[in-house]
């Protein structure tokens, strides 16, 4: 499928569209009705094409920018194109898929983690805050995590849902890989009650950042994952 055209992807998405799927998708503010396994299959069929990806994203479609994310040569874009990219971004799963598969995998990364960590909107800042979720897991060699810890104390009880998510996983990643960090983490997670009543699913960890560090520190000793 080389040379397939994003006419004809459009016309399959179209075929793919599924009310109760959209009706789901809405529910968490993502404006699209097909099954993400379908996508995902869909996009295994293409292969990588650049330009395909960059023909479906700018079609504005969510279904569409889904697909162009899965699609796509991550290295390929460059630090203002995939600026651009987070800013359109107007559903929350197109969003986190551009800073997950696309971003995370981008020789301008670091750059840009630091750039949207400072941006007023705050869900640009999200995506910083993600990307710094990454490096304190992975690479928190020169991170200041005394510094991160000071802001998420400062700013996280009143920052805007998105911005608030992002910090609080930032405060638990903190506390779940950083030993000589964990009580404080844990003293300003009980402090600041920051997601302390989120409804969560039998069997998935509580989001409360003192309950997630705590469950995830248990675990760590029978080979459980982290969320990240």
């Amino acid at each position: 499928m080389a040379d397939t055209t994003v006419a004809e992807v459009m016309a399959e998405l179209a075929a793919l569209e599924d009310p109760k799927a959209r009706a789901v998708n809405e529910r968490h503010g993502d404006d699209h009705g097909v099954n993400l396994g379908k996508l995902r299959a869909l996009a295994k069929r293409l292969k990588t094409q650049q330009e395909l990806a960059r023909g479906l994203w700018d079609t504005d479609d969510t279904a569409a920018r889904l697909l162009a994310l899965l699609i796509c040569r991550p290295k390929a874009y460059e630090r203002d194109e995939l600026d651009a990219m987070l800013r359109q971004a107007r559903a929350p799963k197109v969003h986190d898929w551009l800073v997950n598969y696309v971003v995370k995998k981008n020789p301008h990364v670091e750059e840009l983690r630091l750039a949207w960590s400072a941006d007023p909107d705050p869900v640009v800042a999200s995506a910083g805050w993600a990307l710094t979720v990454d490096r304190v897991a992975k690479k928190p060699e020169g991170l200041d995590l005394s510094g991160l810890l000071d802001v998420i104390e400062a700013r996280m009880k009143d920052a805007p849902d998105r911005l608030q998510w992002a910090m609080n996983h930032c405060l638990a990643q903190i506390g779940i890989d950083h030993p000589e960090y964990r009580a404080r983490a844990l003293e300003i997670g009980e402090r600041l009650e920051v997601l302390k009543d989120y409804p969560t699913s039998p069997g998935c960890t509580s989001p409360y950042a003192p309950t997630w560090i705590s469950e995830m520190v248990r675990r760590r000793g029978d080979g459980g994952k982290t969320m990240a």
